[in-house]
């Protein structure tokens, strides 16, 4: 097995996927066999600078030479190999957001996250005029915020895209980005595989003025479809990507995708009717749609594809931070101890000890709100806990709590998706909330009330997906992205199904009730504490 992956690497029959996640820079580098043989990866976090939250310049090229050092380092201390080059590459990063550049192609503003909620105003409008549900935080509606707010920057506005869309870009020189991506800029039209001309007319309409004379068609990325060619490594790319001058220029690229995109292509959900749950810092779960939606709904993104299929969203800005945040100060408590206890032992016992908790959570309330939260109509976040004097408040309640609470607002989401009639042949459940067997799968089964697959590449997450895509790009031979996945990926991939237990889903609908009647709470927490 050594051997055949030195020759991969060797040869380059290889395909890195690097994927700018919320809290993580991750690299993957898979061989012939499309299984992961080297990965590495930077921590980082995003800050609130002046109500807004971002990431630096700096934080994310020092974030993207780490994560591809400590991989390319895995390479050498396990097969002997230096990486000069790769078969192709591929990059992905959180959707949506603000990266805005002038004609000097310099940064205009701090790069606006997702995270933030700062567009209500552009969400409303938009949505009235398309009759097309605009999150906020899409980038056209930062965009149309920043021309209804008269920043001094938008008349200087030349490129607009996303972090991965900017990435790639650095890297190759093309101006591009794969649909899925593109599909949290503006709106996709599933016909034509690129941006809605009609939607976009009435955007120049709404937007023209003094201030902003600019077309979006010339702003606005190039929209390309997976296995596309999408450029190739520049030396100045190469440079940016290793310093050290090892790794070589002209490898392909495949178009450049968003978090949902390569999740989809990790869970092996790209046919219709199919749908994966992404549970991060965020979370999301998407379901390829059959037909259009019958309604415009504020709680529902439309996205595609990375092949530009339609697909249904319900996304959450908040999920994982606040069990993040109590594991961070059990880990402190233990250490004041004079314990030492690794964090993965930390969360493997805490998350089982969840499974002894009772279904309904004991009678407890939590909201791990760290930042707005469209679904629930919160445009701020306060993370909150709350019982009364006659919770059964102990440990494993208090830990599924907070893992049940991670999943509330998707829960609410999927009940519009009901109403709809949207049929699911299938839900794989993946991210680092599933890393510990069983636990966040089974409480994830109760709240979308459906099975629930995890793989055994679920902890693999969206860099895996990236450089499946890359992959695909160079040897697809005709054959579609699904096929690909079936023939290629999947084909003797093994996973764990659970089915949603009685007692399960009768404790979740008494949890949810009690976390939709209790949100009031949330918006008094906003109110006061400022």
């Amino acid at each position: 097995m050594v051997a055949k992956t030195k020759l991969d690497i060797m040869d380059g029959r290889t395909a890195l996927g690097i994927e700018f996640g919320s809290t993580r820079i991750k690299s993957v580098l898979i061989g012939s066999d499309l299984s992961p043989i080297a990965a590495g990866s930077f921590e980082w976090e995003n800050t609130l600078e002046n109500g807004i939250w971002t990431y630096s310049l700096e934080d994310i090229w020092k974030g993207l030479r780490v994560s591809y050092r400590k991989m390319a380092t895995e390479v050498f201390e396990k097969y002997g190999e230096s990486l000069t080059t790769i078969g192709s590459i591929g990059f992905s990063a959180m959707m949506h957001g603000y990266m805005a550049f002038d004609e000097k192609d310099e940064l205009l503003v701090p790069f606006r996250t997702w995270r933030n909620s700062i567009t209500a105003e552009a969400e409303q409008k938009l949505t009235e005029v398309f009759q097309y549900n605009i999150p906020q935080r899409w980038s056209i509606a930062h965009l149309y915020q920043a021309i209804l707010n008269q920043e001094d920057h938008i008349s200087d506005v030349r490129f607009l895209t996303t972090l991965a869309g900017y990435i790639h870009w650095q890297m190759t020189g093309q101006k591009v980005l794969g649909v899925g991506d593109a599909s949290g800029m503006f709106p996709i039209d599933t016909d034509t595989k690129d941006y809605d001309q009609e939607m976009m007319e009435k955007f120049s309409e709404l937007a023209s003025g003094p201030g902003f004379a600019q077309k979006l068609d010339q702003i606005l990325p190039k929209v390309l479809l997976a296995g596309e060619v999408a450029g190739s490594l520049t030396k100045e790319g190469a440079y940016l990507l290793d310093p050290t001058g090892t790794l070589q220029a002209g490898i392909p690229l495949c178009p450049p995708e968003g978090d949902a995109g390569t999740g989809m292509v990790a869970t092996n959900s790209v046919r219709q009717r199919s749908g994966n749950v992404s549970a991060g810092t965020s979370a999301f779960a998407m379901i390829v749609l059959e037909e259009k939606l019958k309604q415009v709904h504020p709680e529902i993104d439309l996205v595609t594809t990375p092949v530009g299929d339609l697909v249904a969203m319900v996304h959450t800005n908040n999920c994982s931070s606040e069990i993040n945040a109590w594991i961070s100060l059990f880990k402190e408590f233990s250490e004041s101890l004079g314990l030492e206890i690794s964090t993965e032992k930390l969360y493997t016992t805490l998350f089982e000890k969840a499974l002894e908790g009772s279904p309904d959570c004991g009678g407890m309330l939590s909201y791990g709100y760290y930042s707005g939260e469209n679904i629930t109509g919160m445009n701020e976040g306060r993370p909150l806990f709350v019982r009364t004097p006659d919770s059964k408040f102990d440990l494993a309640n208090f830990m599924r709590l907070h893992l049940s609470s991670a999943f509330g607002a998707m829960r609410i989401g999927m009940e519009i998706l009901r109403e709809e009639n949207i049929k699911i042949d299938k839900l794989v459940g993946h991210g680092g909330i599933f890393k510990t067997p069983e636990v966040g799968q089974r409480i994830l089964a109760a709240a979308m009330e459906a099975p629930v697959t995890v793989m055994e590449t679920a902890g693999e997450g969206g860099a895996w997906g990236i450089a499946l895509l890359a992959a695909y790009q160079k040897e697809k031979s005709g054959m579609s992205l699904a096929k690909f996945l079936e023939e290629k990926v999947f084909a003797t991939s093994e996973g764990v199904t659970i089915e949603p237990q009685v007692e399960d889903l009768q404790g979740y609908s008494q949890f949810i009730e009690r976390y939709e009647e209790g949100l009031p709470i949330e918006a008094t927490a906003i109110n006061v504490l400022k």
